[in-house]
């Protein structure tokens, strides 16, 4: 009997409006499928398409995963933009580290989902100043170099897919035809 090959799976949801995006994240070859269709079938417009892209390009993925998401609720816009942070958190889970992973394996998949990290009880020291030494030359403070997935998560963070853009629609009020529109003015 053939051995099934294990796959790994990076898990990220997305929210945008009123649309939630499930994104499921694979090594592969840059397929992007949304609601198993191509990407470029599914949305028409091309700011959508580079919403979906842009994570995967700053973190330079775009031909190394391949992307499946289960999108609804909202508008085009509002999908585009819940798979954006949906693919985000993929890629930020992926290139975290261990303990702030949770995996669950059932029949050679592998579903890793991000969590947060635990609290910290060391807070982080502030840099320290250079010290003069006895001739008067600066004693130089020691660079701690990041690994190269901390960079992909602050290269993510800094291009800002990570952040929920809270903007919803205002609910309509009583006495009003809209959310801040009254009715017109009649003299008679």
């Amino acid at each position: 009997m053939a051995e099934k090959k294990k796959i790994t799976v990076y898990v990220g949801t997305g929210r945008r409006k009123t649309a939630v995006a499930r994104v499921r994240i694979t090594e592969g070859k840059g397929t992007i499928l949304i609601n198993e269709r191509p990407m470029v079938e599914y949305f028409a417009e091309e700011k959508d398409r580079l919403a979906v892209v842009g994570p995967l390009a700053v973190t330079e993925q775009v031909t190394r995963v391949d992307v499946s998401v289960r999108v609804n609720g909202g508008g085009i816009s509002g999908q585009a933009g819940a798979t954006c942070q949906g693919i985000a958190r993929a890629i930020k889970t992926m290139f975290s580290p261990k303990i702030e992973q949770r995996s669950v394996t059932r029949n050679h998949v592998t579903v890793i989902k991000g969590i947060k990290p635990p609290a910290s009880k060391e807070l982080p020291k502030p840099p320290a100043k250079p010290t003069i030494g006895p001739d008067g030359v600066p004693i130089p403070v020691p660079v701690v170099v990041e690994d190269a997935a901390a960079g992909m998560v602050r290269k993510i963070r800094e291009s800002g897919f990570l952040t929920r853009d809270s903007r919803m629609k205002e609910r309509k009020k009583y006495g009003l035809r809209g959310a801040r529109r009254g009715t017109q003015f009649s003299k008679r």
